[in-house]
């Protein structure tokens, strides 16, 4: 990925870069605490006020039609899905699901008391070699579900008192998530709903997602467009991440929570650090302090081991050390963000 952020770093050294972030922190706070005064006033997830407008509706008949020749993602596979053809996910008319179940593991703002309610979806556009979720995303571990199954589970997980409905790797199942979203209100469901996706997105289809997802959770995984390619063959990762990111901040903000902490509404960033520096981590970081907000809430993950086929790249083989992880923390820290995720306990509660 190019441009002025990655030439800026060439110029500033971290503290130079400390004192831009300085400054312009405090101006972006101050926004940022008027716009989460006015959404806790009344707040209500925007996919209410989307369905009463009869918005879904067009919503889930415009995602629909692009799985005729299916361009959802940046792959543009161009298979009818509705027929069976299968592209890179390899997912058809219906999304799988692998789980759907309150999740502890998540980020502060999304876990709670109660936890957030995951429900992860089988396969995936990117595909990492080293995901560390391998038999669901490469694999397809999970069964087919219909829009009402998935509409159902959505709202048992809302029974249950999870605070939110957190889709896993989506980018593949907008339409199938759109559909569901609009039983699922109809049977009840009142809480925000959280995209919690590769980064790996079209604008396009981030367009008409807009009003209904209050929580975007976006990883930016690469800077370098040499390492997206060998990882996971996406030389174009970098910039579409990017461009996904812009267009999901424009939709809801920095992150906004609640009197008790809990996410309401935003972005959330995840960035899982890699051995040997092949993130990028300090051009990312430099990038969504600029581009995106210094007042964004990032989650600097350290839960890296050799996953999947991890094993064809030397680098990868081993988990990242302590020291990686607390020198991935301060270059964010030094290009100016300040709002880290702090990791608590990690569990699934299944029943």
């Amino acid at each position: 990925m190019t441009g002025s952020v990655m030439s800026n770093n060439f110029l500033l050294d971290p503290e130079d870069h400390a004192c831009w972030a300085r400054s312009e922190t405090k101006k972006s706070r101050e926004s940022w605490r008027e716009s989460a005064e006015e959404v806790m006033v009344s707040f209500e997830p925007a996919y209410i006020e989307t369905h009463k407008k009869g918005l879904l509706k067009k919503k889930i008949e415009a995602a629909r039609r692009i799985l005729e020749a299916c361009v959802l993602c940046p792959r543009g596979c161009g298979v009818d899905r509705l027929s069976g053809e299968l592209g890179i996910c390899q997912t058809g008319e219906q999304a799988i699901v692998s789980s759907y179940n309150p999740h502890f593991g998540e980020e502060s703002p999304l876990v709670g008391e109660h936890g957030s309610g995951t429900v992860f979806f089988a396969r995936c556009n990117l595909l990492c070699i080293f995901c560390q979720n391998y038999e669901i995303s490469h694999e397809g571990e999970g069964a087919p579900f219909s829009s009402e199954q998935l509409a159902r589970a959505m709202v048992l997980l809302q029974e249950r008192g999870c605070h939110n409905i957190n889709f896993v790797t989506p980018s593949h199942v907008v339409p199938q998530i759109l559909a569901a979203v609009e039983k699922a209100v109809e049977l009840g469901l009142r809480v925000p709903l959280v995209y919690n996706t590769s980064g790996y997105d079209s604008v396009e289809t981030l367009k008409i997602l807009e009003g209904v997802f209050d929580i975007y959770m976006p990883d930016f995984k690469f800077w370098d467009a040499r390492i997206s390619e060998e990882l996971c063959d996406a030389a174009d990762y970098p910039e579409v991440a990017g461009e996904a990111l812009k267009e999901m901040h424009r939709q809801v903000g920095d992150l906004i929570v609640d009197e008790q902490g809990i996410a309401r509404r935003g972005l959330l960033i995840r960035h899982l650090v890699l051995p040997e520096g092949l993130s990028g981590t300090r051009d990312i970081m430099g990038f969504l302090a600029r581009e995106i907000s210094p007042n964004s809430y990032v989650n600097i993950m350290a839960q890296y081991r050799p996953c999947g086929r991890a094993s064809e790249i030397p680098a990868l083989r081993r988990s990242i050390t302590g020291e990686e992880h607390q020198a991935a923390v301060r270059m964010a820290e030094q290009e100016g963000i300040t709002r880290l995720d702090e990791r608590k306990r990690v569990f699934v509660l299944r029943w």
